[in-house]
């Protein structure tokens, strides 16, 4: 079930930092929310080794962690420089496999031809993972204590 405050508020706070941290030029943030009602932020690490590299969204996915709490919904926000339109970027293979360990119900946003705001869940965007081919209790996974 969609829930379109969280992820207006998401996509608030992702323009917000992204506009403070990088007021010109290119700019990117991810935010996650947890079922605690928590809202993650992050940006992506700049080095000049591009192969050292991590997903704009991975630091808030390890805050998450960090404080042991469920992921519920994730979004990468990018905008060329200051002057550009705002596009959301679906997780790549990586994040999803990273944001699978809180389930297939991970809701995600994804990038339309539209430019609306969109979010799926795992399950939709991946219909034939891997994981499908062992039994769930043999894969390990997040569970809220």
């Amino acid at each position: 079930m969609r829930n379109y405050e969280i992820e207006n508020e998401m996509y608030r706070r992702a323009v917000e930092l992204i506009e403070t941290r990088y007021p010109v030029g290119w700019g990117g943030a991810g935010v996650v929310h947890t079922s605690k009602g928590n809202y993650f932020t992050s940006v992506c690490l700049e080095t000049s080794n591009a192969s050292a590299e991590l997903c704009i969204e991975t630091g808030a996915m390890l805050e998450a962690t960090k404080f042991n709490e469920k992921v519920t919904h994730c979004m990468c926000l990018v905008r060329d420089d200051e002057n550009s339109p705002y596009r959301v970027l679906s997780p790549c293979g990586i994040c999803q496999e990273r944001l699978r360990y809180w389930g297939e119900d991970v809701q995600v946003a994804v990038t339309t031809e539209e430019e609306k705001l969109k979010f799926v869940t795992l399950k939709e965007l991946q219909p034939y993972h891997w994981s499908k081919a062992y039994p769930a209790e043999e894969l390990e996974h997040y569970t809220e204590e």
